[in-house]
């Protein structure tokens, strides 16, 4: 199982990426976990670069969404609102295949930023039917350093909860692909990533 983990954020030392990275290095031996970090690298959208004239950086990065089974999104808040860089790729995305039918979850890296995540559940519930809102993963980590964020993240608690997220999600992906339905989770996964939300 294939999971592309997106980071909204362009911080060398970002929260967010240090989070994502911290989620692949739990992830069991048969989910593989690429952390995609260099949305600043995406030009600005444009209909009228689409198709064959689209830009290689675009297509390096639709072809890691193409490939995943999943997507997980880690994102800051800038200005009460989406990042510019990631509603930038979300907008390459729109008019395209790849992230038809493909879920997407939300793991949030601070303590506050609940503007910018129903502003971002509002737009991935219109590109994917498969966005699972229910699943979703905060661990506030605002203040730290990525060495710092690793170490916190090795704690029992938050450790167990990573897991548990990366299991509820690969359960869904799982029923995704096998053509069961996946606009939902499970009785069992929803009770249990319910304990996370907040």
């Amino acid at each position: 199982m294939k999971i592309l983990a997106i980071s909204g954020s362009a911080r060398e030392a970002s929260t967010n990426t240090a989070l994502l990275q911290t989620l692949k290095n739990l992830a069991p031996s048969d989910v593989e976990v690429t952390v995609f970090h260099h949305l600043h690298a995406l030009p600005i959208f444009s209909p009228d670069a689409e198709g064959d004239i689209t830009p290689a950086a675009v297509r390096e990065f639709l072809e890691a969404v193409s490939a995943s089974d999943g997507i997980i999104i880690s994102s800051p808040e800038y200005i009460r609102a989406i990042p510019g860089g990631l509603k930038n790729a979300i907008d390459w995305m729109v008019s395209r295949f790849e992230v038809i039918g493909k879920p997407i979850a939300l793991i949030h890296a601070s303590h506050r930023g609940d503007d910018m995540l129903t502003s971002l559940r509002l737009v991935l519930s219109t590109v994917s039917k498969s966005f699972l809102e229910n699943l979703f993963l905060r661990i506030p980590l605002i203040g730290k350093s990525p060495e710092e964020i690793m170490e916190f993240l090795r704690l029992p608690e938050h450790d167990s909860q990573i897991r548990l997220f990366l299991l509820n999600f690969a359960e869904v992906v799982h029923q995704s692909s096998d053509g069961s339905p996946n606009n939902s989770l499970n009785p069992s996964a929803l009770t249990r990533a319910g304990e996370f939300k907040r």
